[in-house]
């Protein structure tokens, strides 16, 4: 199994940024990139080539869903595992949520602490170990 190292992370919010490059670096040890928003994701994020994405759900303009698919569209992104990460995590809306495409919802907000671990779970889940 290939490990997981690149984390790309398209996000609104400064602050919370800040937090996740904090977690998924100094705790997580991964390669991170950060964008703001999904137009910018998808204009950055074919160079990056990530082994996994982590979606807001909320953000102006192009929210996570519609950042999802267009993110599948593109041939190098087809099979990139995403997680959503949001505060919306009703059954119902984490159900929605995967039906989209997304293999796991990582709430909002998160524990800096076990962000990392979460992420990981869900590279090793979509890795079948």
């Amino acid at each position: 199994m290939s490990t997981l190292q690149r984390v790309f992370y398209v996000e609104d919010e400064p602050d919370i940024q800040a937090v996740a490059r904090l977690a998924l670096e100094m705790v997580g040890g991964f390669t991170v990139k950060i964008c703001s928003s999904g137009e910018e994701a998808l204009r950055e994020v074919v160079a990056f080539a990530p082994d996994l994405i982590l979606l807001d759900v909320m953000m102006p303009g192009m929210d996570g869903p519609s950042t999802l698919k267009a993110l599948r569209e593109l041939p190098s992104m087809a099979v990139v595992p995403v997680a959503f990460m949001t505060a919306k995590v009703q059954p119902a809306e984490v159900a929605h949520f995967k039906s989209l495409g997304a293999r796991d919802v990582i709430p909002k907000p998160f524990d800096p602490m076990t962000l990392a671990s979460q992420v990981r779970a869900i590279w090793e889940g979509h890795h079948g170990s």
